[in-house]
């Protein structure tokens, strides 16, 4: 099926509105990817009219940027992605800590540089802001990249508009990436607004509620050991069931009105949303991204957008956020 892929403009950059997210290949909270499929999903992104690539350094802990940095020598053309990428998580032996020192994030940035095997980034995120600092501190860092010309644009993820309105201050942001998707709607009470107030793009992880929208798993479905979706609530009793009763309801619905899938429904509500620039598209092998023809070319209207909300709020009686992806605090 011929891909006609929607995009957005981002500091004078076209990007697709649909990004590959690449936790997952990283390996270390999803199970173990070979190589050779974290590379071909990498480069499959082509075939389906995406040129967007999120990842971080703490995604299986340096892993998947070294994948896509091999990715993209073997493409050939660096030009031809638009890589995003993050600073300001440190991992150790205790677990996973918020850190923009300003030290620590010009290190993290050429490590980036490095695996990624590119002289600069397109879009440079701060991943988590870091309490024990001024969020100012760590926007002074982006401020030198972004004038030296080593990031095209300068982002955010998972701030706040407090902490978004200061940032700000002190150098042009262009983008935030919170979780957003129909069972994790958090942002829609201040952070959304804020954004579409002051031309912020707003890339969404989690577009798929760590598969859960996906529409593959059962009450009996297995989640493996180190999985990270054995610490989210949804996963657990009595809260999975209502999960899987609503995925059910809304499977129903998005084929009797649109011939499509609760996949294809749940990526089209998320890209829909009025100021939702874009939605990341985990996937670690490149048959996991044939679907996206089928979110393409057709839209929600405001019924379809109440009869949505009507089916969550009807089964899903005790809802929970992504609170549990939150890390630490340093000490």
């Amino acid at each position: 099926m011929l891909v006609r892929m929607e995009f957005f403009t981002l500091n004078g950059a076209q990007v697709s509105r649909i990004g590959l997210g690449t936790w997952a290949i990283g390996g270390s909270e999803w199970g173990e990817v070979p190589e050779t499929d974290a590379i071909a999903t990498c480069l499959a992104i082509f075939d389906h009219g995406i040129n967007l690539i999120d990842t971080a350094p703490i995604y299986g802990f340096g892993r998947s940027e070294e994948l896509i940095g091999k990715a993209i020598r073997q493409h050939g053309r660096s030009q031809d992605f638009y890589i995003a990428t993050k600073a300001g998580l440190e991992w150790n032996d205790r677990g996973v800590f918020s850190n923009s020192d300003p030290a620590r994030l010009r290190q993290e940035f050429e490590d980036s540089l490095r695996r990624l095997g590119t002289d600069y980034v397109d879009l440079y995120q701060i991943h988590w802001p870091d309490t024990t600092l001024p969020v100012e501190r760590a926007a002074e860092v982006l401020r030198e990249l972004f004038d030296a010309g080593r990031i095209r644009a300068v982002g955010v993820s998972n701030f706040s508009a407090a902490q978004m309105d200061a940032f700000s201050k002190i150098v042009p942001l262009h983008s935030n990436q919170p979780p957003y998707n129909l069972f994790e709607r958090e942002i829609d009470a201040s952070t959304l607004p804020y954004c579409h107030s002051h031309n912020i793009a707003v890339l969404t992880y989690s577009s798929l509620c760590r598969s859960l929208l996906a529409g593959r798993l059962k009450a009996d479905t297995p989640i493996p050991e180190g999985d990270i979706r054995r610490e989210d609530p949804k996963f657990q009793p009595p809260r999975f069931a209502q999960y899987l009763q609503a995925v059910e309801q809304l499977d129903a619905f998005a084929q009797q009105h649109y011939g499509k899938r609760v996949l294809h429904l749940a990526v089209r509500w998320v890209l829909d949303r009025p100021g939702i620039s874009a939605a990341l598209w985990g996937a670690k092998r490149p048959e996991q991204l044939a679907p996206i023809p089928e979110v393409m070319g057709w839209h929600l209207d405001a019924c379809a957008m109440a009869e949505i909300d009507r089916i969550v709020t009807a089964c899903v009686t005790d809802p929970v956020g992504p609170e549990y992806l939150t890390p630490g605090v340093r000490t």
